[in-house]
């Protein structure tokens, strides 16, 4: 044989002896065929892939509606944690038709924070009907409208439920109703005091129930106007001398024939004053308290039985 041929043998002979020595890569590990993670089939891809597939579904935004209101938030701030990697090692053990499920943990605390700012956000508090004031002599009142607020122990779960899915359909904001505890119907008994006529009206809502003749302030202590209600109802009161020039040195006077209460007081939430009876028969029909309305004993005590602590009492001035 030639010589150059015995040459290029030898070269074959080592290149071949370095290939057969050189280690091999071999290929690379990935999920077997008919794995599925959370529905999703997953054969085929290495660990890091898989891993990523598995954060890209799970931490896709919470999305919301009320209404016509549409919105999404980002689930960390519901303090959303993906087991992933856990996942992803059980896929790489399991067989054909095997599907993992990914463990997804939620914050609570973090979740009812959320919650609440929906419910400061898509509240409506109950408006119940309100006295607005006189027209034509008589209570107007005004409507009373239905509130709402979020059910927050639902909401709170819902949440909680729809984070650990990988489908997760716009969740509807739960609410519940809040009903006015006062409707114009059912307003109740209003006192409307005229002052320069000296007269006082009680009414049932807008209906006239009875009118009576009172006294009211002098012109230097005058009954004071505005809308009040009644905060205190005592039976054969105690009179005290009130903080003023014209009571010093006057002495509390108990119940009795000469009390200048009477025996029914309603005190009013303007300070120091009150509906009440009255043992000067004489002063009705005129300015003649100290702020305070006056009544006849008996009349005073018929209304003391037909009102209650908070109602509406309106005093005018004509």
């Amino acid at each position: 044989m030639a010589l150059w041929k015995r040459a290029v043998l030898a070269l074959v002979l080592v290149l071949s002896a370095a290939v057969a020595l050189a280690p091999s890569a071999g290929p690379q590990r990935t999920i077997a065929r008919g794995v599925k993670v959370a529905g999703v089939n997953m054969a085929g891809l290495d660990a890091e892939q898989a891993r990523q597939q598995i954060i890209a579904r799970f931490s896709a935004p919470l999305r919301f509606r009320m209404g016509d209101r549409r919105w999404t938030v980002p689930t960390s701030r519901l303090g959303l944690s993906i087991s992933a990697e856990d996942a992803v090692s059980r896929a790489f053990r399991g067989r054909s038709g095997d599907n993992v499920e990914v463990q997804v943990e939620a914050d609570r605390s973090q979740i009812r924070s959320y919650v609440l700012a929906l419910e400061k956000r898509f509240e409506r508090p109950a408006k119940n009907a309100q006295l607005l004031g006189l027209v034509h002599g008589r209570p107007a009142i005004s409507g009373s409208h239905w509130g709402r607020a979020v059910r927050r122990g639902t909401m709170t779960n819902a949440i909680v439920r729809t984070l650990r899915k990988r489908i997760r359909p716009r969740l509807p904001l739960v609410m519940k109703p809040l009903k006015p505890t006062i409707s114009r119907a059912k307003f109740g008994r209003v006192i409307v005091i005229h002052r320069a006529a000296n007269r006082l009206d009680l009414f049932n809502g807008t209906r006239r129930v009875r009118s009576f003749r009172v006294a009211t302030g002098q012109a230097q202590y005058p009954t004071p106007t505005g809308l009040w209600h009644i905060v205190d109802m005592q039976q054969n009161p105690w009179w005290r001398p009130p903080d003023s020039d014209w009571a010093r040195g006057l002495k509390p006077i108990p119940p009795g024939p000469g009390n200048p209460l009477g025996t029914r007081w309603m005190g009013l939430s303007a300070p120091g004053v009150g509906i009440h009876g009255t043992p000067d028969a004489a002063s009705i029909g005129y300015s003649a308290s100290h702020g305070c309305i006056r009544m006849f004993i008996p009349d005073a005590t018929w209304l003391f039985d037909h009102v209650r602590i908070g109602t509406s009492v309106l005093i005018v001035p004509e």
